[in-house]
């Protein structure tokens, strides 16, 4: 059996096939993990492939930087609100994917077209207002418009994506692509026709069990790797 990823180098790996994938041009993008009191994050301004595990920031709730030598994405504030807020969300994938994004530029909410929708929330992934990037009014509205859901739009931005664990995240990030693709190409031809409030219920039930394996969630005040 081969030995399972620390959760830093399943943050290096994810980055990196963000960028292969198109989801995450450059170095728009950032990940992060929960991490004791804290969380650690990507730098700011690093190409993927320059990155390493000497590169990741980490970085207390309340903004200190606990360990690096690089400043933190600029995007520290929203990763910080969001496990200040859900205590059960053990990582957060921030990325700029096309279909996304561009529904998020014409800041549209996902509406329930797709079974799939349960992944990340019970009725549409909706979009947080604008705020300018890398701000604390950003973080604020990010949380708001996440509530309990595991995904949001930012207008004129992108995405943010949270989960247990980062391979969690990442499966979440990349169903919303998903899930932009398919409602863009909708509207192309009349708009989807959506689903029905009981028949997500159903959906809800059954969505916990699909996808990554299950992992505990992370206890506040846990140590990662």
């Amino acid at each position: 059996m081969l030995p399972e990823a620390t959760p830093a180098a399943t943050l290096l790996e994810g980055v990196r096939a963000l960028s292969r994938e198109g989801l995450s041009p450059g170095s728009s993008g950032n990940l992060s993990f929960r991490r004791g009191r804290g969380f650690v994050i990507t730098p700011s301004g690093v190409a993927p492939e320059a990155l390493d595990t000497a590169s990741l920031v980490r970085v207390s709730l309340d903004g200190r930087v606990l360990h690096g030598d690089l400043p933190p994405s600029s995007e520290w504030p929203m990763h910080a609100a969001i496990y200040r807020a859900r205590p059960e969300v053990g990582a957060v994938v921030h990325c700029h994917s096309p279909y996304a994004t561009t529904l998020a530029c014409a800041r549209k909410t996902i509406p329930p077209l797709h079974y799939m929708i349960a992944v990340a929330a019970p009725d549409e992934v909706p979009c947080a207002r604008y705020e300018p990037f890398g701000s604390e009014a950003l973080a604020r509205a990010a949380v708001e418009a996440l509530g309990s859901r595991r995904a949001t739009l930012l207008a004129n931005h992108g995405l943010i994506a949270v989960g247990r664990d980062l391979l969690h995240a990442l499966w979440v990030a990349r169903e919303v692509e998903t899930l932009a693709r398919t409602y863009w190409g909708t509207l192309a031809i009349g708009g989807p026709v959506l689903l029905e409030a009981d028949e997500l219920g159903a959906i809800a039930a059954r969505i916990e069990h699909y996808g990554p394996a299950a992992a505990d969630p992370p206890r506040p005040g846990s140590e990662g790797s």
